[in-house]
């Protein structure tokens, strides 16, 4: 067990707080854009895609939408206005499993053949009564329109995808520069990565290697058990056979209301961790963004620490 890296210094929690946020809008006004338009090209390509499949929205099929479920995500923002999963059950009047399950493409197993496609005929039937007939100016001339305003048709429903999702591509995009932030530390200290798949027990991760969203079981009521996710376990180079490794949480935010919010998460996944692996287990948050006194207070009464992503040096004095 380490001494307080940051918890207890609270006379440069202003300081780092400014730093912390400083950092992180000057990534996001560096590397976001570039994020998001590689996703909004992607999301280009996947509409084009649907329109093709669909013959221009002019052929939308029970069987297509078997074949491909996850094009229904693209077809709810084809229609004006842009409607949400939610609206389009109560809407059509299908199950909400049913629409949840294409977006991840998929289809219920145990749904029945009969009521399946029932649902799907009401999607359909939804679908194209909403189609937003001035972006596919073609359905109402009854024309076959041309790549180039196919292309253009899509660039415009790619924008509504990619609006609906900015968030997740952001936060996919700062979980990638965190977990390659705390890579290059380490590497550059000796140690090695090794697949979570390589190691049954979260305790077993040899000394000087690290690993990435491990599942750790905790305790949760009588003889019930639960895996929770943990962004990164370091095993440190010196530890012995019965040491624990340092489970670390990567929080990145970009607002200080969402943060807030969200701070009794990680206080839930202490209590569960001590209760179930003893007062030694190591839990730390990797930070970077907007984390205001408030929070720090808070996580810090509930015995968290955590390490700044603008000082990742403090990573030292955890004996890494």
């Amino acid at each position: 067990m380490t001494a307080a890296i940051n918890n207890n210094r609270t006379k440069l929690w202003k300081r780092d707080v400014i730093r912390s946020v400083d950092f992180y809008n000057n990534w996001f006004l560096t590397f976001a854009p570039d994020a998001y338009r590689s996703a909004r090209n992607a999301a280009i390509d996947r509409v084009d895609a649907v329109l093709i499949q669909t013959k221009n929205f002019s052929k939308i099929t029970e069987a297509t939408l078997k074949r491909n479920p996850e094009v229904l995500g693209v077809l709810r923002m084809a229609t004006a206005p842009p409607i949400a999963r939610e609206r389009l059950v109560g809407l059509a009047g299908v199950s909400k499993n049913l629409v949840e399950k294409m977006e991840m493409g998929e289809i219920p197993k145990r749904m029945p053949p009969a009521i399946l496609d029932a649902d799907l005929k009401k999607i359909i039937s939804m679908i194209e009564r909403l189609l937003d007939v001035d972006i596919f100016s073609w359905i109402k001339d009854n024309k076959t329109p041309s790549a180039t305003i196919r292309r253009r048709a899509a660039s415009i429903v790619a924008d509504r995808v990619c609006g609906a999702v900015a968030d997740p591509i952001i936060r996919k995009e700062q979980e990638k520069r965190q977990l390659a932030a705390i890579s290059a530390y380490l590497n550059n200290l000796g140690y090695k990565y090794i697949n979570p798949k390589a190691v049954d027990d979260f305790r077993d991760i040899p000394a000087g290697h690290y690993s990435y969203h491990f599942n750790v079981s905790v305790s949760v009521g009588s003889n019930n058990s639960v895996n929770i996710p943990i962004d990164v376990v370091i095993m440190r180079q010196s530890a012995k056979r019965g040491d624990f490794p340092i489970l670390i949480e990567c929080k990145s935010a970009g607002d200080f209301t969402n943060t807030n919010k969200r701070r009794k998460e990680e206080a839930v996944k202490i209590t569960q961790l001590k209760n179930t692996y003893g007062k030694q287990i190591e839990f730390m948050l990797f930070l970077c963004g907007y984390f205001d006194s408030g929070y720090l207070g808070y996580e810090a009464a509930e015995g968290i620490d955590w390490i700044w992503e603008h000082r990742i040096s403090d990573f030292s004095k955890m004996g890494i």
